[in-house]
């Protein structure tokens, strides 16, 4: 019985003790399922800056053009930024600004400034004579330039072959084209005989040879020429009284309405008519002006009066582009109180619009800014650009360059002073030699 009670206890405590280890033993959790791989968050790819400089002249001879094209490529700036986040590219364009007065001396110092700051894109600069003193720092430094205005002929500023104009570009026609418009102008006009006065620079010299070779292909006399330095002089006096004596020397064989002075200037014009003499046969002749004198606004502010009187007649190269140029019009005017933008501002805004893209594109390319490769693109771009790849188009019409970079030309406006104010009078067109009056 001892034994049974030994065996009983032994037995209830083995029981006992297999509940309590079956109790402890952990209840099995399932297998977790593998979370996935988080994917890495896509990085925005670092922003490039294109860093665009704008040569221009905002207190010299020709003021009213550089705010124009100042205001132009600023909102060049902003459209293409915006057409840059749009795309996802990282590109944003960047504006330094500087004014060069027109004058050589000052815009080689502000093409080193620029490129002290890393700048290697220029729009501008506007002048002839300042395009001949930059090329050769350009050319060394491998800088793009594009030009909304210089228009002297390659010879003019001392380029002598395509090669030594690579980094230059024109997006404005050169005088080979406006002195066959000015010449078709004068003979329209019934002018038999002129005088030609011009600014002593690339531009006005160029303006004057070609001029003269233009108004002999059509049987107009030049009489002769007057020349006068460059920068302009405050006192035109003995220039005015030059011209005087010629007009006069013409007035023997010809009507008044048969002669035209013919002024290849700048701003400097508004000067000049002011400091002729009410009373002076000068007033009773037309004048013919050019692309430095169209829609001026010192004309207008200071001697409206006595252009309304001459008329002024003044050509510039512009071709509108349709709806494009409809549109920045309106914008340009709620910036300027009303204005309009003029012909160098328009190329201006173009020349903005192929740069960047040619950077996007070489960038895209090359990982890098390389001069030779934006040289090589920037006619294939611009050619893109007019014909609308990226979206936009042109303001200023089809944009082509020749073999010197320089613009194939198209239409001259015509613009002259009535009743106190610019009047478009007609356009001439390349194709045809032939004027269209409004």
């Amino acid at each position: 019985m001892r034994w049974l009670k030994i065996f009983a206890v032994v037995f209830l405590a083995a029981i006992l003790l297999a509940g309590c280890a079956q109790q402890e033993k952990p209840v099995e959790k399932p297998t977790p399922t593998p979370a996935e791989t988080p994917k890495p968050t896509p990085t925005k790819p670092a922003e490039v800056e294109i860093p665009l400089g704008v040569l221009v002249d905002l207190s010299g001879p020709l003021t009213t053009y550089g705010e124009d094209i100042k205001t132009t490529v600023t909102i060049a700036s902003e459209r293409i930024n915006a057409y840059f986040e749009k795309n996802g590219k990282p590109y944003k364009v960047k504006l330094y600004v500087e004014d060069t007065r027109v004058d050589p001396k000052i815009a080689l110092d502000k093409v080193m400034t620029l490129h002290s700051k890393g700048v290697k894109l220029i729009v501008g600069p506007m002048g002839s004579g300042e395009v001949k003193n930059v090329i050769e720092y350009v050319r060394s430094n491998k800088i793009i330039l594009g030009s909304p205005s210089s228009t002297a002929a390659p010879k003019y500023i001392g380029v002598t072959s395509p090669e030594e104009k690579k980094y230059v570009f024109r997006f404005v026609a050169t005088d080979a084209f406006q002195t066959k418009a000015i010449a078709k102008l004068a003979e329209e006009l019934g002018v038999k005989a002129v005088v030609i006065t011009y600014i002593g620079n690339a531009w006005g010299k160029g303006l004057d040879e070609y001029g003269r070779a233009e108004f002999e292909k059509l049987g107009i006399e030049v009489k002769s020429s007057v020349e006068y330095p460059d920068p302009p002089p405050a006192d035109f006096t003995p220039y005015i009284a030059t011209i005087e004596d010629a007009v006069n020397d013409l007035l023997k064989t010809y009507k008044p309405e048969e002669v035209a002075v013919v002024t290849f200037s700048y701003e400097e014009v508004a000067t000049m008519l002011a400091q002729v003499k009410d009373d002076s046969v000068l007033l009773t002749v037309k004048w013919i002006g050019c692309d430095g004198t169209a829609k001026s606004n010192k004309v207008i502010e200071d001697v409206a009066d006595k252009a309304s009187k001459v008329g002024l007649y003044s050509t510039v190269s512009e071709t509108r582009g349709g709806a494009a140029f409809e549109d920045l019009k309106k914008v340009y005017a709620e910036r300027t109180g009303g204005k309009e933008p003029k012909s160098y501002g328009l190329n201006a805004y173009d020349a903005a619009w192929v740069f960047a893209m040619a950077f996007a594109e070489v960038y895209d390319k090359l990982g890098k800014y390389d001069a030779d490769e934006m040289a090589k693109v920037i006619p294939a771009v611009a050619e893109k650009y007019s014909k609308g790849a990226y979206g936009v188009e042109p303001v200023s019409g089809p944009v082509k360059f020749d073999e010197y970079n320089d613009r194939v030309g198209s239409e001259y406006r015509i613009y002259a002073v009535k009743e106190g104010a610019w009047t478009e009078a007609g356009v001439w067109s390349f194709e045809t030699n032939s004027i269209k009056w409004t």
